[in-house]
């Protein structure tokens, strides 16, 4: 392998600092050259390297609608110590392959863009890259599934919603689709038998699919497919049985964001604006990327601050609390914390996850630390590791979508962290 470049299934990449976009001059120039310029048309700007400029920039590429934070102060995560962060930077751990690493010089190998830890509700480790600055927001892909299923979970307790029933007593128009006999907790812990691909690496799989009737990829010339997320969800039909096993397809976060609508009448941007960005008194807006009828992309659409991530997650380590203050219901967290089936979960085939489950769109590590994870493929994670009262937020622009290629560094990473914070 060559010096500068990392190898993943025998394809090389420009390593975390050769391909930094600041070095590479993405976007860069009164104008930019052609060959620097990341454009949606076209359908590269998701690509590597220029994911690792685009990521940090999606407003500027697709339709967006306002997460707004607020008119009150940005709540306070105090500073983080230089001890802190240097005792971090030089910890130790083991990767999946066995290959000693430090953490500093994993995040590159990990193509991170961004990184806050809190411990005990203090940033104790914070660093930017490549194009992310403090004040910016990031592509979160499916760790907006877990805020918008908690967001369902709290309308549960609140019995707006009833996880017993099947979609179509919410959605009439479903009856015809993968959805006629799911119910809506077969929707969250993504137990539907639905006939949908959502291999990253297959050209024709049906996520690419799903992305063109959403407009978050252009569409090829004389395409004639659904213009919008509602009527893809409606040509999708069932395969398998429901309850049998996890099968991960985001079309079922879509679902769920139809069902909420329809309950609340009140738009997705709208309800995380009123509770869950002004409550956490976030420091910047949100977005999230809409379709061509103004429906937000629920299952990956989120961009946002990284501290407000972080902050999102230690409202979840405290169980719904929020300095003091109740902004979501704590049987909420208990019910995702105790996650779901391990033996249905398995049959997914996720060999780097033993003994995880999922629940709720939150996966559950059921591991020493009590951690659960909001994951979103590239590299966004999102680890609240409740018996460590530590939390993790982290952006990423990794060449590779599937978190296979992160993990088995990201994983032991995050475990060493914890089991050094927990024993503070």
């Amino acid at each position: 392998m060559d010096e500068g470049t990392l190898q993943f299934d025998g394809v090389s990449y420009a390593d975390g600092h050769v391909s930094d976009p600041q070095l590479m001059g993405w976007m860069q120039g009164t104008p930019p050259a052609p060959e620097l310029r990341v454009q949606f048309d076209g359908d590269r700007f998701l690509d590597f390297p220029q994911i690792r400029w685009s990521l940090a920039h999606m407003r500027e590429l697709v339709p967006t609608v306002g997460v707004w934070r607020g008119s009150a102060a940005a709540s306070t995560l105090r500073e983080p110590k230089p001890a802190d962060e240097e005792a971090i930077d030089a910890l130790k751990f083991t990767d999946m392959n066995g290959r000693k690493r430090r953490w500093d010089e994993a995040l590159f190998d990990t193509y991170t863009d961004g990184i806050v830890v809190l411990h005990r509700g203090r940033r104790i480790f914070e660093r930017y890259f490549g194009a992310l600055r403090p004040h910016g927001t990031h592509s979160c892909f499916s760790i907006t599934k877990s805020y918008a299923a908690t967001l369902a979970c709290m309308l549960v307790q609140e019995h707006e919603l009833d996880e017993a029933q099947t979609v179509p007593h919410y959605l009439p128009e479903m009856e015809g689709t993968a959805w006629r006999d799911a119910t809506l907790r077969e929707v969250l812990d993504m137990q539907v038998g639905v006939a949908y691909s959502e291999a990253y690496a297959d050209p024709k799989a049906d996520i690419w699919a799903y992305s063109r009737a959403g407009g978050m990829r252009p569409r090829p010339p004389g395409h004639d497919g659904p213009g919008n997320f509602y009527d893809y969800l409606l040509t999708l039909r069932k395969e398998g049985g429901h309850g049998e096993a996890f099968a991960y397809k985001t079309v079922n976060t879509e679902v769920l964001c139809w069902i909420m609508k329809k309950v609340t009448g009140q738009p997705l941007a709208e309800m995380l604006s009123e509770r869950i960005w002004a409550p956490l008194g976030c420091e910047q807006d949100g977005y999230l990327t809409v379709d061509a009828i103004g429906v937000p992309m629920g299952g990956g659409g989120l961009s946002a601050n990284l501290r407000d991530l972080a902050r999102f997650g230690e409202l979840m380590r405290r169980e719904g609390d929020w300095q003091g203050r109740p902004v979501l219901q704590p049987q909420v967290v208990a019910d995702i914390r105790r996650g779901s089936d391990p033996d249905r979960f398995a049959k997914a085939g996720y060999h780097l996850l033993p003994g995880y489950s999922y629940r709720n769109m939150w996966w559950v590590t059921h591991n020493e630390l009590g951690a659960f994870e909001a994951r979103g493929i590239h590299g966004q994670r999102l680890y609240v590791a409740p018996d460590a009262d530590m939390v993790i937020a982290r952006f990423a622009s990794h060449p590779v979508a599937a978190s296979a290629a992160n993990d088995p560094i990201t994983l032991p990473a995050f475990l060493a962290l914890g089991c050094m914070l927990r024993d503070r």
